[in-house]
């Protein structure tokens, strides 16, 4: 067993992953913004703080106020809109929770109010829509915090957990649609990796492919992210790997053979299915750590 053709191997199947891996984070990239996603997830937080209305009404009033409207992400209109650069706001995806405090500040009229009566300030608290945040300044209020300068500090740590768990939601929704879009990609391109390192291993031609098309993004520092040409990576190695290539058993074989051939398939695209899900960074740093000195390991390799 040669030591380079290992390497030459595992350079192989992790530039597959990463050429699949970026077309799972650039098709991700697409969804996220034409559906909002991470506004949408960062809202449902939100509504903790304005409270829930039927149209959104509190929602609105609190995104309606100037220092929110300011972060909201110029975007294309629609899909044609790349024609015709229109544009339009879209759902805000992060908001500093220090300006987050200061818009509720404002809603609640407290902002212009450093020192309140403990009735006055009942009374303001009061008139807020019903939400967890109204629940949680009159908890505050009834334990004897009275201090605006306190309920700042206390609103701060509070909206700054909401966020942390509106990324966290985001986060873990990515993550499911990211899995679900590897599966995909992986079942669409038949990339199994058993049958694939298996086909790098037995052909110098394929390795030799892999290879130079590894060294080329690394010193690109990437390829081109777009969909065309990485289906064109792709499809430099896959036309050897894809479905049409599958070796399955011949016609009347026993049905062992055909279970064993099954259950070796399910298994070699599930290891391209959680390979894929890692990420294309995760596998171009992985690549860029190894293309190097395999390189320098065969010019120092004797010959003759």
């Amino acid at each position: 067993m040669s030591f380079s053709q290992a390497l030459d191997v595992a350079v192989g199947l992790i530039f597959i992953y990463y050429v699949l891996g970026s077309m799972v984070s650039l098709v991700t990239g697409w969804i996220n913004e034409m559906l909002e996603t991470r506004g949408v997830a960062l809202e449902k937080y939100l509504i903790k703080i304005a409270g829930e209305h039927r149209d959104n009404k509190y929602l609105n009033d609190l995104i309606a106020l100037p220092q929110l409207q300011a972060l909201q992400p110029i975007r294309y209109k629609n899909l044609w809109s790349v024609f015709t650069a229109e544009t339009k706001p879209k759902k805000i995806e992060k908001i500093p929770v220090g300006v987050l405090v200061d818009a509720y500040f404002d809603i609640a009229g407290l902002t212009a109010n450093p020192s309140l009566p403990l009735i006055q300030l009942a009374e303001l608290i009061d008139k807020l829509p019903d939400s967890e945040a109204k629940r949680a300044f009159m908890s505050w209020i009834n334990q004897g915090v009275t201090n605006v300068n306190d309920l700042r500090a206390r609103t701060t740590a509070y909206f700054t957990g909401l966020m942390e768990q509106a990324a966290a939601k985001f986060r873990a929704n990515a993550r499911s649609f990211v899995i679900m879009l590897s599966l995909a990609i992986t079942v669409l391109f038949g990339t199994d990796s058993i049958q694939l390192a298996r086909a790098l291993w037995s052909s110098a031609e394929l390795r030799a492919i892999a290879v130079a098309k590894a060294d080329m993004v690394i010193k690109e520092e990437g390829v081109n992210v777009n969909l065309p040409d990485l289906i064109k990576e792709l499809s430099d190695l896959s036309i050897k790997i894809g479905w049409w290539q599958t070796d399955h058993p011949a016609a009347g074989a026993l049905p062992m053979e055909w279970v064993g051939y099954v259950l070796l398939k399910i298994l070699g695209l599930g290891l391209t299915v959680v390979a894929v899900s890692q990420g294309a960074s995760f596998w171009y740093d992985l690549l860029k750590k190894i293309v190097t000195p395999t390189k320098s390991l065969k010019l120092d390799e004797p010959k003759g």
